[in-house]
């Protein structure tokens, strides 16, 4: 769930490793000048890169006590990049998708928890992500196998969606029913993985998966304009648009639910949330299928979910945002280690959220009030005693005082522990970080440079202000570009890396890689007793907790190194 919303670390995509932006650099700006302060040591995975991945990587003294190669040809590249491929599509797909990691011998697999061989997961860098890379591939090299490729993991996509038009975290080929069991017993036991502890049976905007599956359809559609793509695209609309409240906000999942109160707490899937860019997400999607199917019906929707920005945004004296609210507008709790409160992330995300709406429609109603936001997150900055370079904010602020709020835990499982809030920086969680590094200089200027351009330049290249006619998406999905990482190019020079890449695809065509995490398998249901240790801080719990954990030494087959590997070639 939480994305730019909460980082959660030993969860992939909460250190989002492939998030498709594509009408603007200011989120991944955004992204830049907000992050999560965890000390390296704990980061079980790749921080995210726009518009592709980057981890993995051989260390750089390794690099340098290898052997030269010679710069690889194109034919080189070429070849190696369908052998890779053929490997993934004809050897780990399951019917079309994929998880996130496998062991070499496909024993055992994962997505954000471990997965069946029936299942498929939709949260990127899963099945609909690698349905971008394969669309990308086919766009680099005019070679129709990736865009059979694509079609197969289109249609996993398509078999997975949800009646209501969206999709699930995870798709299971076996049915309801294998679904539904591995919701009592795996996701059950996943102690701070609570959306998995509980089966809705609906769709979820949360962490990505319906928007990337969404545009994947689009896409698809574009590329030949297949007329059997238009029947699921038009549901995953209906979808976005069916769910939308009126005031233009999105619950995290759809229909609405109301039936799993968690410790004493009201379901919160209802609630208007910005948590994990959901608002941002939708907003975007639309704008796509606007400026690329022309249909006038969804300015509006968009329109209204760019309001939402301004009318959630609370008045003096803490003019911030939440990472969600209730029904009245109020910040309100969500999993149990979100308590009900400001969030420090989630108010500098939407200001630069609001400076790309201003670009997008050149009103100044959306620059209006950003700067009571920075002030105020001048004003919640940590004290000197507790801040580093890595850190700057705590990540909540009490609704109503002003004071930071952290998140401990205690206990050992999911049966026996419990997660509270108070006000005692020490022993925060190891798995979702109490601090925040924002950059407000930078923020400031993107703000400033926003206010110093007039309307009529701001909205040149808009795709709201381009008249009749459409305009086509980006070319590359998941390939990092120069322009979104910046002039600074870091690791290995192109021709060396794809040396490398080709040098290191095994005979039967896969690339194995540190995948980073593990998990305890399912043992059975977790004790009431608490396990001897000190839980407090760990990213997992007892031995029947089946969340994932730091594992250095596993090597399997990954998607996103698949997928940065495939980008670099």
């Amino acid at each position: 769930m939480p994305g730019c919303g909460g980082a959660s670390i030993g969860r992939p995509h909460e250190n989002r490793m492939v998030r498709l932006r594509t009408l603007s650099l200011v989120p991944h700006l955004v992204a830049l000048l907000v992050a999560a302060a965890v000390p390296a040591a704990t980061t079980v995975q790749p921080a995210p890169e726009a518009r592709g991945v980057r981890a993995g990587a051989p260390q750089a003294q390794e690099r340098a006590a290898s052997p030269p190669r010679s710069t690889p040809g194109r034919q080189q590249i070429l070849d190696t990049m369908k052998r890779a491929t053929r490997f993934m599509v004809e050897k780990i797909s399951t019917r079309g998708g994929y998880v996130w990691t496998y062991l070499p011998d496909l024993s055992r697999r994962w997505g954000e928890l471990e997965a069946r061989d029936t299942q498929i997961w939709m949260q990127p860098p899963g099945t609909a992500t690698m349905g971008h890379l394969f669309l990308d591939a086919y766009h680099a090299t005019g070679d129709e196998y990736y865009y059979d490729a694509a079609e197969q993991v289109a249609g996993a996509v398509i078999w997975g969606q949800h009646p209501s038009g969206g999709w699930n975290y995870v798709v299971d080929f076996a049915g309801d029913r294998s679904l539904r069991d591995w919701y009592a017993t795996i996701g059950r036991n996943a102690w701070r993985l609570e959306e998995f502890q509980y089966y809705y049976g609906n769709a979820t905007f949360d962490d990505g998966g319906t928007a990337e599956a969404a545009r994947l359809l689009l896409r698809m559609y574009l590329e030949k304009l297949d007329p059997k793509y238009k029947p699921a695209l038009d549901r995953a609309i209906r979808f976005i648009l069916d769910s939308q409240y009126p005031l233009g906000t999105w619950p995290q999942r759809y229909p609405l639910r109301h039936d799993f109160s968690h410790h004493g707490l009201p379901d919160y899937t209802s609630y208007p949330t910005f948590n994990d860019d959901v608002a941002a997400e939708n907003i975007e999607f639309l704008i796509q299928c606007y400026q690329t199917l022309g249909d006038p019906s969804l300015l509006d929707p968009i329109r209204r979910g760019m309001h939402a920005f301004v009318a959630t945004q609370l008045g003096p004296p803490q003019p911030g945002w939440a990472l969600q609210f209730d029904h009245e507008l109020k910040p309100a709790a969500a999993r149990t280690y979100e308590p009900r409160a400001l969030a420090t992330h989630t108010t500098a995300q939407n200001i630069g959220i609001l400076v790309r709406f201003y670009r997008l429609t050149g009103d100044t109603k959306f620059l209006a009030r950003i700067p009571e936001a920075l002030d105020w997150l001048e004003a919640v900055k940590l004290p000197p005693s507790l801040a580093t370079p890595q850190r700057t904010h705590p990540t909540f602020i009490e609704v109503g005082t002003n004071d930071a709020l952290y998140v401990h835990r205690e206990g050992s499982n999911v049966v026996n522990g419990r997660y509270f809030a108070d006000k005692d920086p020490e022993k925060t969680l190891g798995h979702y970080s109490s601090f925040r590094r924002l950059d407000l200089a930078a923020l400031r200027r993107l703000y400033d440079e926003a206010r110093a351009t007039p309307p009529s330049e701001a909205v040149k290249g808009s795709p709201l202000a381009a008249g009749p006619g459409t305009m086509p998406l980006p070319k590359y999905f998941t390939v990092p570009d120069a322009a979104a990482v910046g002039p600074a190019r870091r690791g290995p020079a192109p021709a060396e890396r794809a040396a490398e890449l080709i040098a290191s695809l095994r005979a039967d065509g896969s690339w194995l890689s540190p995948l980073g995490t593990n998990s305890h398998p399912y043992s059975g249901p977790s004790p009431k007793e608490v396990a001897p240790g000190d839980f407090a801080q760990t990213l997992v719990g007892d031995d029947t907790d089946t969340s994932p954990f730091r594992d250095e030494t596993l090597v399997g087959i990954s998607t996103p190194a698949f997928i940065r590997n495939m980008g670099a070639l």
